[in-house]
Protein backbone atom coordinates (compact mmCIF):
# COMPACT_ATOMS: atom_id res chain seq x y z
CA UNK A 1 0.00 0.00 0.00
CA UNK A 2 1.29 3.49 -0.87
CA UNK A 3 2.87 5.29 2.06
CA UNK A 4 3.46 2.09 4.03
CA UNK A 5 6.07 2.88 6.71
CA UNK A 6 5.86 -0.38 8.65
CA UNK A 7 9.12 -1.89 10.02
CA UNK A 8 8.82 -4.68 7.48
CA UNK A 9 8.47 -2.20 4.61
CA UNK A 10 11.45 -0.21 5.89
CA UNK A 11 13.54 -3.37 6.09
CA UNK A 12 12.65 -4.33 2.51
CA UNK A 13 13.54 -0.87 1.24
CA UNK A 14 16.82 -0.91 3.17
CA UNK A 15 17.70 -4.32 1.75
CA UNK A 16 16.87 -3.13 -1.79
CA UNK A 17 19.11 -0.10 -1.40
CA UNK A 18 21.95 -2.23 -0.02
CA UNK A 19 21.69 -4.55 -3.03
CA UNK A 20 22.19 -1.74 -5.58
CA UNK A 21 24.47 0.58 -3.59
CA UNK A 22 27.61 -1.23 -4.68
CA UNK A 23 26.60 -0.82 -8.32
CA UNK A 24 26.38 2.97 -8.22
CA UNK A 25 28.89 4.06 -5.57
CA UNK A 26 32.67 3.57 -5.33
CA UNK A 27 33.54 0.52 -3.27
CA UNK A 28 36.43 -0.72 -1.21
CA UNK A 29 37.42 -4.15 0.04
CA UNK A 30 35.49 -4.98 3.19
CA UNK A 31 38.49 -6.83 4.57
CA UNK A 32 41.31 -4.32 4.13
CA UNK A 33 39.76 -1.12 2.76
CA UNK A 34 41.65 -1.16 -0.55
CA UNK A 35 39.66 0.73 -3.21
CA UNK A 36 38.07 -1.64 -5.71
CA UNK A 37 35.85 -4.71 -5.38
CA UNK A 38 33.99 -5.40 -2.15
CA UNK A 39 36.45 -8.28 -1.60
CA UNK A 40 39.98 -7.99 -2.93
CA UNK A 41 42.04 -10.92 -4.17
CA UNK A 42 44.19 -11.06 -1.02
CA UNK A 43 41.27 -11.04 1.42
CA UNK A 44 39.35 -13.46 -0.78
CA UNK A 45 42.30 -15.82 -0.63
CA UNK A 46 42.30 -15.54 3.18
CA UNK A 47 38.73 -16.85 3.18
CA UNK A 48 39.33 -19.49 0.53
CA UNK A 49 42.44 -21.09 1.99
CA UNK A 50 41.21 -22.06 5.44
CA UNK A 51 40.70 -25.80 5.85
CA UNK A 52 37.55 -26.98 7.59
CA UNK A 53 38.32 -28.34 11.04
CA UNK A 54 36.56 -29.19 14.26
CA UNK A 55 36.51 -26.30 16.70
CA UNK A 56 35.72 -26.00 20.42
CA UNK A 57 35.07 -22.95 22.56
CA UNK A 58 36.62 -22.86 26.00
CA UNK A 59 34.73 -23.65 28.12
CA UNK A 60 32.64 -25.93 25.90
CA UNK A 61 28.96 -25.76 26.89
CA UNK A 62 27.17 -29.06 27.60
CA UNK A 63 25.04 -30.07 24.65
CA UNK A 64 27.04 -28.14 22.05
CA UNK A 65 26.95 -29.93 18.67
CA UNK A 66 30.20 -30.98 17.06
CA UNK A 67 31.16 -27.78 15.24
CA UNK A 68 33.27 -27.26 12.14
CA UNK A 69 34.67 -23.94 10.90
CA UNK A 70 37.19 -22.74 8.32
CA UNK A 71 38.39 -19.32 9.48
CA UNK A 72 39.67 -17.52 12.55
CA UNK A 73 37.66 -14.46 13.55
CA UNK A 74 40.53 -12.00 13.20
CA UNK A 75 41.62 -9.15 10.94
CA UNK A 76 40.17 -9.41 7.41
CA UNK A 77 37.75 -12.22 8.28
CA UNK A 78 36.29 -10.22 11.18
CA UNK A 79 35.99 -7.13 8.98
CA UNK A 80 34.24 -9.07 6.21
CA UNK A 81 31.72 -10.67 8.57
CA UNK A 82 30.93 -7.32 10.21
CA UNK A 83 30.59 -5.60 6.83
CA UNK A 84 28.11 -8.24 5.67
CA UNK A 85 26.11 -8.38 8.88
CA UNK A 86 26.14 -4.80 10.12
CA UNK A 87 26.96 -2.61 7.14
CA UNK A 88 24.85 -4.22 4.44
CA UNK A 89 27.64 -5.45 2.15
CA UNK A 90 25.31 -8.10 0.78
CA UNK A 91 27.65 -9.05 -2.05
CA UNK A 92 29.79 -10.80 0.57
CA UNK A 93 27.15 -13.49 1.13
CA UNK A 94 28.53 -15.51 -1.81
CA UNK A 95 32.15 -15.72 -0.61
CA UNK A 96 31.04 -16.34 2.97
CA UNK A 97 28.59 -19.01 1.78
CA UNK A 98 31.41 -20.78 -0.05
CA UNK A 99 33.39 -20.92 3.20
CA UNK A 100 30.37 -22.18 5.12
CA UNK A 101 29.81 -24.86 2.47
CA UNK A 102 33.30 -26.25 3.17
CA UNK A 103 32.51 -26.45 6.87
CA UNK A 104 29.19 -28.16 6.11
CA UNK A 105 30.97 -30.78 4.00
CA UNK A 106 33.29 -31.54 6.92
CA UNK A 107 30.34 -31.81 9.31
CA UNK A 108 28.53 -34.20 6.95
CA UNK A 109 31.67 -36.31 6.49
CA UNK A 110 31.94 -36.69 10.26
CA UNK A 111 28.26 -37.52 10.57
CA UNK A 112 28.50 -40.29 7.98
CA UNK A 113 27.15 -40.61 4.46
CA UNK A 114 23.45 -40.87 3.95
CA UNK A 115 20.98 -41.08 1.10
CA UNK A 116 18.56 -38.52 2.44
CA UNK A 117 18.51 -34.81 1.67
CA UNK A 118 20.61 -32.33 3.61
CA UNK A 119 18.89 -29.55 5.54
CA UNK A 120 20.81 -26.50 6.71
CA UNK A 121 19.02 -25.04 9.73
CA UNK A 122 20.18 -21.47 10.42
CA UNK A 123 20.39 -20.12 13.95
CA UNK A 124 17.81 -17.31 13.78
CA UNK A 125 18.58 -13.66 14.37
CA UNK A 126 16.16 -11.70 16.53
CA UNK A 127 13.40 -9.78 14.75
CA UNK A 128 14.87 -6.60 16.20
CA UNK A 129 18.29 -7.32 14.68
CA UNK A 130 16.80 -8.19 11.29
CA UNK A 131 14.81 -4.96 11.26
CA UNK A 132 17.86 -2.90 12.23
CA UNK A 133 20.11 -4.51 9.62
CA UNK A 134 17.54 -4.83 6.86
CA UNK A 135 18.41 -8.50 6.31
CA UNK A 136 18.99 -11.79 8.12
CA UNK A 137 22.74 -12.27 7.75
CA UNK A 138 22.91 -15.88 8.92
CA UNK A 139 20.08 -17.02 6.68
CA UNK A 140 21.56 -15.21 3.68
CA UNK A 141 24.92 -16.96 4.13
CA UNK A 142 23.13 -20.30 4.62
CA UNK A 143 21.29 -19.84 1.32
CA UNK A 144 24.58 -19.07 -0.43
CA UNK A 145 26.16 -22.19 1.09
CA UNK A 146 23.23 -24.34 -0.02
CA UNK A 147 23.61 -23.06 -3.56
CA UNK A 148 27.32 -23.87 -3.50
CA UNK A 149 26.62 -27.41 -2.30
CA UNK A 150 23.86 -27.97 -4.87
CA UNK A 151 26.24 -26.99 -7.66
CA UNK A 152 28.51 -29.77 -6.39
CA UNK A 153 25.66 -32.29 -6.67
CA UNK A 154 24.39 -32.35 -3.07
CA UNK A 155 20.66 -32.42 -2.35
CA UNK A 156 20.65 -29.42 -0.02
CA UNK A 157 18.10 -26.86 1.06
CA UNK A 158 17.82 -24.31 3.83
CA UNK A 159 15.11 -25.08 6.37
CA UNK A 160 14.57 -22.04 8.67
CA UNK A 161 12.44 -23.84 11.26
CA UNK A 162 13.78 -22.11 14.40
CA UNK A 163 12.25 -18.97 15.88
CA UNK A 164 13.01 -16.78 18.88
CA UNK A 165 10.14 -17.16 21.32
CA UNK A 166 11.20 -14.44 23.78
CA UNK A 167 13.35 -11.33 23.79
CA UNK A 168 17.02 -11.76 24.66
CA UNK A 169 19.83 -9.32 25.37
CA UNK A 170 22.45 -8.64 22.75
CA UNK A 171 24.97 -11.46 23.19
CA UNK A 172 27.83 -9.11 22.32
CA UNK A 173 27.21 -7.19 25.56
CA UNK A 174 27.45 -10.30 27.75
CA UNK A 175 30.29 -12.39 29.10
CA UNK A 176 30.70 -16.04 28.08
CA UNK A 177 29.32 -17.08 31.48
CA UNK A 178 26.20 -14.92 31.02
CA UNK A 179 25.33 -16.00 27.50
CA UNK A 180 23.85 -19.47 28.18
CA UNK A 181 21.35 -18.06 30.70
CA UNK A 182 20.41 -15.28 28.29
CA UNK A 183 19.58 -17.77 25.54
CA UNK A 184 18.23 -20.68 27.59
CA UNK A 185 14.74 -21.52 26.33
CA UNK A 186 14.81 -18.60 23.88
CA UNK A 187 14.39 -20.69 20.71
CA UNK A 188 11.62 -22.98 19.55
CA UNK A 189 11.00 -24.95 16.38
CA UNK A 190 7.93 -24.30 14.29
CA UNK A 191 5.16 -26.91 14.69
CA UNK A 192 5.89 -30.05 12.71
CA UNK A 193 9.63 -29.35 12.31
CA UNK A 194 10.56 -32.83 13.52
CA UNK A 195 8.42 -34.39 10.80
CA UNK A 196 10.19 -32.38 8.10
CA UNK A 197 13.62 -33.39 9.38
CA UNK A 198 12.97 -37.12 9.80
CA UNK A 199 15.25 -39.14 7.54
CA UNK A 200 17.35 -36.12 6.59
CA UNK A 201 20.90 -35.12 7.38
CA UNK A 202 20.66 -31.91 9.37
CA UNK A 203 23.39 -29.35 10.01
CA UNK A 204 22.90 -26.31 12.21
CA UNK A 205 24.61 -23.32 10.60
CA UNK A 206 25.63 -19.79 11.57
CA UNK A 207 28.18 -17.24 10.41
CA UNK A 208 30.10 -17.04 13.71
CA UNK A 209 30.47 -19.06 16.91
CA UNK A 210 31.90 -17.37 19.99
CA UNK A 211 30.84 -19.03 23.26
CA UNK A 212 28.74 -21.75 21.57
CA UNK A 213 25.61 -20.72 23.50
CA UNK A 214 23.52 -19.99 20.39
CA UNK A 215 24.29 -23.33 18.73
CA UNK A 216 23.68 -25.18 21.98
CA UNK A 217 20.25 -23.56 22.38
CA UNK A 218 19.40 -24.20 18.73
CA UNK A 219 20.24 -27.89 19.09
CA UNK A 220 18.13 -28.10 22.25
CA UNK A 221 15.16 -26.54 20.47
CA UNK A 222 15.34 -29.02 17.61
CA UNK A 223 15.59 -31.98 19.97
CA UNK A 224 12.59 -30.64 21.90
CA UNK A 225 10.68 -30.62 18.61
CA UNK A 226 11.30 -34.35 18.21
CA UNK A 227 14.14 -34.15 15.72
CA UNK A 228 15.98 -37.16 17.14
CA UNK A 229 17.60 -39.55 14.70
CA UNK A 230 18.26 -36.83 12.09
CA UNK A 231 21.88 -35.95 12.84
CA UNK A 232 20.78 -34.21 16.03
CA UNK A 233 20.40 -37.34 18.12
CA UNK A 234 23.09 -37.07 20.75
CA UNK A 235 25.14 -33.94 20.12
CA UNK A 236 24.63 -33.50 16.38
CA UNK A 237 26.72 -31.41 14.01
CA UNK A 238 27.01 -27.74 13.16
CA UNK A 239 29.01 -25.56 10.79
CA UNK A 240 30.05 -21.90 10.93
CA UNK A 241 32.28 -19.61 8.90
CA UNK A 242 34.55 -18.40 11.71
CA UNK A 243 35.43 -18.75 15.38
CA UNK A 244 37.74 -16.85 17.75
CA UNK A 245 41.35 -18.11 17.61
CA UNK A 246 41.10 -19.75 21.03
CA UNK A 247 38.45 -22.13 19.66
CA UNK A 248 40.78 -23.46 16.97
CA UNK A 249 42.69 -26.72 17.57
Amino acid sequence: MAGDRSPRHSGVMRGWWQEIRGLVLPTACAGCGTPGPVLCVTCGRTLEEGAARRVRPAPEPPGLPVVYACAAYTDAVRAVLIAHKERGALGLAGPLGAVLARAVRAALARDGAGAGPVFLVPVPSSRRAVRARGHDAGRRVALAAAGELRRAGERVRVLPVLRQCREVADQATLTAAERPANLGGALAAVPGAGRFLTGARTVLVDDLMTSGASLTEAARALRAAGAEGVSLSGRGVAAVVAVPPMSLP
